[in-house]
């Protein structure tokens, strides 16, 4: 237990060095920034730039709380995602392919120290920088907008969570059975993408298909109603991760040895 601590710190500092503590959760503070404020002012950025006739006038609808913190999930669901992909592809792959890997395995370090730290500190990163832009999104909603609910607020930041936890935990994953983070990604993103496309057409038999947690968390925002299926979901999605997380070493060992 000792080894991981001293491999969890190693890693924070990793992170802080290589400026993933600072550019993260600043990308994910402009992201939730960048939605209530362009909603808000969107017609009086059409009335200044836009080369219009005299007397014409724009009539945009002013959106729902709701359909702004969805537009800002939206935009966590295609960049955040990617940024989360593109930082951690090459955590283990990457270290592999430069020799950083055995350096460090050679020493009595278990492999499922080694994996385990890595998640932990990527998993860190990635909540703290989610949550600084989810909150800074909730803020300007309730100055600009009628505001939203914090209880609806919280559960949708927690459920998404999970989503973007599954999206790590297959990058960690990927990235131990490979030799080069490209492929990593590629497989990441495929696989989300696959999820969320099968999960959107076959809503009832994948219902507690991890790829429906985004949907969810549209009926959770929009309604502030806990959707029949979720706790399912939650579940399982939970229970993938774990696997996920437990098979990851031993196929890291078997990979490395082969």
């Amino acid at each position: 237990m000792k080894i991981f601590w001293v491999l969890l710190r190693k890693e924070m500092r990793e992170l802080t060095r290589n400026y993933k503590m600072i550019w993260m959760p600043i990308v994910f503070i402009l992201f939730g920034l960048t939605e209530p404020l362009t909603a808000f002012y969107l017609p009086d950025i059409i009335n200044s730039v836009g080369d219009l006739p005299e007397g014409t006038v724009i009539s945009i609808p002013t959106p729902s709380s709701g359909e702004v913190l969805l537009s800002t999930i939206s935009k966590f669901s295609t960049f955040g995602v990617l940024i989360i992909v593109l930082g951690f592809m090459g955590m283990i792959a990457g270290e592999r392919k430069s020799g950083n890997a055995i350096m460090v395995l050679v020493k009595p370090v278990s492999y499922t120290a080694y994996i385990y730290s890595k998640w932990l500190a990527a998993f860190v990163l990635v909540w703290v920088s989610y949550g600084l832009g989810m909150i800074s999104s909730w803020y300007y909603i309730q100055v600009l907008f009628n505001g939203i609910g914090f209880t609806a607020f919280v559960h949708g930041f927690l459920v998404y969570g999970l989503w973007l936890t599954f999206i790590l935990t297959l990058v960690v994953f990927f990235s131990s059975l490979v030799k080069t983070p490209g492929p990593a990604g590629f497989f990441t993103i495929g696989i989300a993408i696959f999820l969320t496309f099968v999960s959107g057409y076959m809503t009832r038999t994948l219902k507690w298909s991890p790829g429906q947690l985004p949907s969810y968390v549209n009926e959770i925002i929009l309604h502030s109603t806990w959707p029949d299926h979720l706790t399912g979901t939650i579940i399982l999605t939970t229970i993938f991760c774990l696997a996920i997380l437990l098979i990851s070493p031993p196929i890291y060992k078997k990979k490395d040895l082969i």
